[in-house]
């Protein structure tokens, strides 16, 4: 039985002796390191207060919306509105491509395709485009006509525009 105490005995020496960490000096450095240093925050931002915005038009019309046609203010020029319309007004001057002229018991024609490819011929006095352009001249080149638009102030004015004539066989494809 003295063994085994004896056993015990040198059993828990050698435990106490293991029961340092072995860290001491890192503990120390860790400490040691730390003396001294400030660190410096910068300070916050300054934040601005949020300003509500006031959408304060509501009457004025939309701009994403089409406008509906008003009579002017005025008298004078105005489109008539009340005629029956012609095809070629269904489509935008910038779908309308001219590919030639006819002449015809002394009459000229233009010859325009419009986008859905169908082919359209146009004399003086036919109506084409959203903008209720007349045709004035039909040259070998361009068909010349004058629309009929309203500004922002509801009166409505003339402006000349034209078709020039499609150059290559890609153009006149399209």
């Amino acid at each position: 039985m003295r063994a085994a105490y004896f056993l015990l005995i040198i059993a828990s020496a050698g435990l106490s002796a293991c029961s340092g960490d072995g860290m001491d000096d890192l503990k120390r450095f860790v400490n040691q390191s730390g003396e001294g240093l400030r660190g410096k925050i910068e300070p916050l931002p300054e934040i601005k207060p949020y300003e509500s915005f006031v959408y304060n038009a509501f009457d004025l019309p939309d701009p994403f919306k089409p406008r509906k046609l008003k009579p002017g203010k005025g008298g004078g020029l105005q489109p008539d509105l009340n005629r029956s319309r012609e095809k070629l007004e269904d489509f935008p001057l910038e779908n309308l491509k001219m590919v030639g002229t006819l002449k015809q018991n002394n009459i000229t024609y233009g010859l325009v395709k419009s986008s859905d490819n169908t082919l359209h011929r146009v004399k003086i006095g036919n109506y084409m485009g959203q903008n209720f352009g007349i045709v004035t001249q039909i040259l070998e080149t361009e068909i010349v006509m004058t629309e009929t638009v309203q500004d922002s102030t509801g009166n409505w004015t003339e402006r000349n525009t034209s078709i020039n004539l499609a150059t290559g066989p890609d153009q006149a494809q399209k």
